[in-house]
């Protein structure tokens, strides 16, 4: 269905699909229970809307400005979301799950993310630095060259995780879970040899 309708009007439990920047409409700043299916909100300014209970399917936020953005209770599920930088959304109600996302490049600096579930997801240089991921799972995610540097991993569990490199002295990782196979990752740093 389009959006065509006045932006300033709150938009509830609605199916979104296929909106796109050019032929979609504008954008109501707040929804809420609404599901996106197949949008493309690559590189649109976003900033400042609310999306609360709402689900992202199979849609496309590549470089999509969320500055000041609410996202509360929000599943992402199969979307593309390479370079979206949601350090600078309002983090005071960010909830969200992510689910098989290409997360390449995505910003998340500083977040406090507790028990956050990120479900089979590509984090390809993800920006993971200075976040409290306090019990978060990262199930069957890829995170190679993601950045872990000051990070509290406190009780995540990193036991399906892979191609991951998280230096024991720059993080916190008391009670962490990893794989056996997961240990070179933790070493990579002193240049040595696992066989």
């Amino acid at each position: 269905m389009a959006v065509n309708r006045r932006t300033d009007r709150p938009v509830e439990d609605e199916r979104i699909v296929q909106w796109t920047a050019k032929s979609g409409g504008p954008l109501a700043m707040e929804y809420t229970g609404c599901t996106f299916t197949g949008c493309d909100f690559a590189s649109v300014k976003l900033t400042g809307r609310r999306f609360t209970e709402c689900v992202f399917e199979g849609c496309n936020l590549t470089l999509a400005n969320v500055s000041g953005t609410t996202f509360n209770s929000v599943t992402f599920r199969e979307c593309k979301l390479t370079g979206v930088r949601f350090d600078e959304a309002d983090t005071f109600l960010f909830t969200a799950v992510f689910e098989r996302c290409v997360m390449e490049r995505t910003v998340l600096t500083g977040m406090k993310l507790p028990k956050q579930e990120f479900q089979e997801c590509r984090m390809k240089e993800a920006d993971l630095s200075g976040c409290d991921l306090t019990g978060a799972h990262f199930d069957r995610c890829d995170l190679e060259g993601a950045l872990f540097e000051r990070t509290n991993l406190s009780k995540a569990d990193l036991t399906t995780a892979y191609n991951f490199r998280i230096d024991p002295e720059q993080n916190k990782l008391t009670k962490t879970r990893f794989a056996a196979s997961g240990i070179a990752g933790l070493l990579a740093k002193y240049d040595i040899i696992i066989e």
